[in-house]
């Protein structure tokens, strides 16, 4: 592999902080442009060439030119080949020379598809599209496949599903520092209720999460109700009438901590006799 026009310079000429972070319908016109031959005069500073029939997937991003692990990402040109010469499949096994400790271990590292190829719209047309790779280390039989925080995001023009043998595509090679933030990561959910000692804290436990969204909503509307009850009941003899018509409606319902255990309680024994199956692992990172 080799790596033509690449300039190792922190952006010589540019004012500190100025970044290469173009969106991936920019991306796309840019590897039209580099294709139809009129490209931008300093796009090979920001994405450069990667020469040789082994292309990008046959290095460990770790030692492409200007990769590092500090979720900044860095952009490519280069050509696919194929993992036979019969069939389409795509080479995307890290060759053994550069990733000498996992072979030692008897395993490989290979970029996995994720996800499906999904459509790159510019001004309406179907530019081209758009597909996403996790890197894993697998380790054969002896056990499961291990996912990498290493993700590569590949570009090419047309509609095709895939990219043609020896077309010029661009790619977006990054490690994902931060992972999703998603309501089931979170290790508790906390409601706030006003009570005649001031505030108190209601902690859920985690074995109460499943379902606790839909039922913390009703449950805040209680509470609403709750705190219009206790300001009417404050207003004296001159809101006599308005207390006893309010104090009929709220005998008829739970309070607002009361009917959020019930809520809760009830989305626990649900979530106890359900059959469904449980929904397959998700990425927890953001690609």
């Amino acid at each position: 592999m080799s790596c033509c026009r690449y300039r190792k310079k922190d952006m010589v000429g540019f004012p500190a902080g100025v970044k290469f972070d173009p969106t991936d319908q920019e991306l796309i016109e840019h590897l039209e442009s580099k294709v139809m031959k009129r490209a931008h005069s300093l796009i090979d500073d920001f994405i450069p060439t990667i020469e040789g029939e082994d292309g990008i997937c046959y290095t460990h991003p770790e030692k492409l030119p200007g990769v590092t692990r500090n979720g900044q990402s860095k952009h490519f040109f280069h050509r696919p080949s194929k993992a036979y010469t019969t069939g389409t499949r795509k080479r995307r096994k890290i060759h053994a020379e550069t990733e000498l400790s996992n072979s030692k271990n008897g395993a490989e590292t290979r970029w996995h598809k994720t996800g499906k190829t999904r459509p790159l719209m510019v001004g309406g047309q179907h530019k081209g599209c758009k597909k996403i790779l996790v890197l894993y280390i697998n380790f054969g039989k002896t056990r499961k496949a291990e996912k990498t925080n290493w993700v590569m995001h590949q570009y090419h023009l047309g509609d095709l599903e895939d990219e043609k043998e020896g077309e010029l595509i661009v790619s977006k090679v990054f490690y994902q520092t931060q992972p999703r933030q998603t309501a089931a990561a979170t290790t508790s959910t906390v409601l706030r209720e006003p009570s005649t000692n001031g505030n108190m804290e209601v902690k859920m436990p985690k074995s109460m999460k499943i379902g606790l969204t839909d039922h913390a909503v009703a449950a805040a509307a209680a509470i609403q109700m709750q705190r219009q009850q206790q300001q009417l009941l404050k207003q004296g003899d001159e809101g006599k009438e308005g207390q006893d018509q309010l104090q009929q409606k709220f005998d008829h319902r739970p309070a607002g901590l009361e009917g959020l255990i019930m809520a809760c309680k009830s989305a626990s024994t649900k979530e106890g006799t359900s059959t469904t199956q449980p929904e397959d692992e998700q990425w927890p990172y953001q690609y």
